[in-house]
């Protein structure tokens, strides 16, 4: 079953806001106590910038100096750590300073081929139904309805870097936040990279995590460039990229089931732990002043 069909994790956002659009029912277990979870985080095995790191088998992301990064297995951890689900294929990175977090996974569905129509508005309402349908799914376990109100960034495909860009903005509980979206097309796949940043510092937010991406690349050989006849070709195209891929196209063969499961967890809200995770953040991995300054 392709990657895109697998529910993703709800991102934290390592922001110093924190917004309730994944509070947990009151029935849910209590929080821990802020030094346990600060021990658990540390127990994680963090890799500080600069470093560089092999996505998926074929690709590597440069972790630039001020950002901290997690392999599948701890970047699950951290979610769950948060109250949030992970499906175990995501990696983290983030600044350490806060402001956003992302997560990169690729998606193995084939060659995206990127000569199709992008409707924003027709997209927008799609994604805005589907969403509400989606929302009992969510009640079930326990997270506020999410409701998508407009978009934050009209989805835009860039010919040249082969990246697929749009931005939503979600309120819940009435409060906004903004998930980015980026799909950087390759030769068997694409790589979908999801990023929560607050109304105000998305713009700032876009940039930074744009200079990231200029450190990520496919190995050679998985290059858009270097599709061959007899690859695997992808059942859709950009609009359904947006729409959610493979579960996208599930739903034309009866499975809304998939759908609504992927609408349901692909959004990227803010959880209450994120000041505290901030916090730690720098506390443990802000350079310290010399001696003497």
């Amino acid at each position: 079953m392709s990657t895109t069909i697998r529910m993703f994790a709800l991102l934290l956002l390592a922001g110093a806001i924190a917004l309730p659009g994944h509070a947990a029912a009151a029935a849910a277990p209590a929080p821990s106590q802020p030094d346990e979870r600060e021990k658990q985080f540390a127990a994680l095995k963090w890799v500080k910038g600069p470093a560089t790191e092999m996505i998926a088998g074929n690709s590597t992301l440069v972790v630039p100096e001020g950002y901290v990064y997690l392999d599948r297995a701890d970047t699950k951890k951290f979610l769950e750590l948060n109250h949030n689900l992970g499906d175990g294929q995501e990696v983290m990175v983030a600044p350490i300073y806060g402001g956003w977090t992302a997560y990169l996974e690729f998606d193995d569905g084939g060659y995206v081929k990127d000569d199709g129509k992008i409707d924003g508005a027709a997209l927008l309402k799609s994604l805005q139904e589907n969403t509400e349908a989606a929302n009992e799914a969510r009640q079930k376990r326990g997270w506020e309805p999410l409701h998508v109100t407009g978009w934050a960034t009209p989805p835009a495909y860039n010919g040249t870097t082969k990246r697929l860009e749009w931005a939503t903005v979600l309120s819940s509980n009435g409060h906004d936040n903004v998930n980015f979206f980026t799909k950087i097309l390759g030769r068997r796949g694409h790589t979908s990279v999801v990023m929560a940043s607050s109304t105000q510092t998305l713009q700032a937010s876009e940039a930074s995590l744009n200079q990231l991406l200029e450190g990520y690349t496919f190995t050679g050989g998985e290059t858009y460039a270097e599709w061959k006849p007899g690859d695997k070709v992808a059942e859709y195209g950009l609009a359904a990229l947006i729409l959610g891929g493979a579960a996208a196209v599930a739903t034309k063969k009866g499975l809304w089931g998939v759908l609504a499961g992927f609408i349901a967890a692909a959004w990227k809200a803010v959880a209450a732990a994120a000041v505290a995770v901030v916090a730690w953040l720098r506390a443990r991995f802000a350079k310290k002043p010399d001696a003497g300054s």
